[in-house]
């Protein structure tokens, strides 16, 4: 199972040992991992050092290191050059990518997020109708905002009404960031993998954006975290201590309907970013989405 480790304590050394990642505090090593369990590493403690010989072997593995700021949120990601054999000619075709296919990469993206909205709210008792409604008026590129339209009746039934998305606050969206950093940290790995270019996005083009396309191909799995953040608010409070990290991170796991079967979000997340970069290639869109889990394993997220 993929693993997303998490260093928030000052004073630690990652190293790499063989097939480990070791962490050391003060010579003496007090836990290791198997490198091929690593999903991301999350860096919040800024006293934390490493070895090179650790860092070119996370690179090779295309796995994320994330470096966080103080309100969970991540500040640097550092990524492999290269993730994929067939990287260069991937990453001409998603740079010459026609725009109507873009546009209705995104439309597509749009609906699985509201869908998954959706059923995040029904999940939670509260009605979903308004939702589906607005997923057949979906258009090409979201010409008529629909994903906006969306949040506005989203965030007050998810989270209450008096609840604002602020990444500089300290209640419940310091635990949607630290969350939102996991899924961003395992989408950068997977768009990476797929050999696509994580600044060249299909919908997000800020230009100071450099995973633009991580952050578009991540939104249908945002209501993932947005449970999860809910359930530890009402049950723990809002602290973004160890045992909501883990809970945070375990959501990699989570299994999802995809296809005939289910897939855990990882795993999706690496399907999905394959699927678009094939039909970068090709021409003919063809994207691999996941659809949304039943109620019981959106209600316990985070439990």
């Amino acid at each position: 199972m993929d693993q997303i480790l998490d260093i928030a304590t000052d004073g630690r050394h990652l190293a790499r040992l063989r097939g480990f990642l070791t962490v050391s505090e003060g010579g003496a090593e007090i836990g290791r991992t198997p490198l091929d369990r690593i999903a991301g590493v999350i860096v919040h403690a800024h006293g934390t050092t490493w070895s090179t010989s650790l860092l070119t072997e996370l690179a090779d593995r295309g796995v994320p290191v994330v470096l966080c700021g103080s309100n969970h949120a991540p500040r640097s990601v550092l990524m492999p050059l290269e993730g994929h054999h067939a990287q260069g000619g991937r990453i001409r075709a998603q740079w010459h990518a026609r725009l109507p296919l873009m546009k209705q990469a995104w439309k597509k993206v749009i609906i699985a997020k509201v869908e998954m909205q959706a059923a995040a709210l029904e999940a939670m008792g509260e009605s979903g109708a308004p939702l589906r409604m607005m997923v057949r008026k979906v258009t090409s590129g979201d010409s008529t905002n629909i994903e906006a339209q969306a949040a506005r009746t989203y965030w007050p039934c998810m989270m209450g009404k008096a609840f604002r998305r602020d990444p500089g606050a300290s209640d419940v969206n310091a635990l949607l960031n630290y969350g939102y950093t996991v899924l961003r940290a395992a989408t950068a790995r997977a768009v990476v993998g797929a050999g696509l270019h994580p600044s060249i996005g299909i919908h997000h083009a800020n230009r100071g954006n450099a995973f633009a396309l991580a952050d578009d191909l991540m939104e249908p799995f945002r209501p993932l975290v947005d449970c999860a953040a809910r359930n530890l608010a009402l049950d723990r409070g809002t602290e973004v201590d160890t045992a909501a990290k883990q809970a945070l991170a375990r959501l990699i796991g989570t299994d999802l309907p995809l296809g005939d079967g289910v897939t855990p979000v990882s795993l999706a997340l690496t399907k999905l970013a394959t699927s678009l970069g094939q039909s970068f290639e090709t021409g003919k869109l063809a994207l691999v989405l996941p659809s949304p889990p039943g109620a019981l394993t959106l209600a316990g997220l985070g439990r």
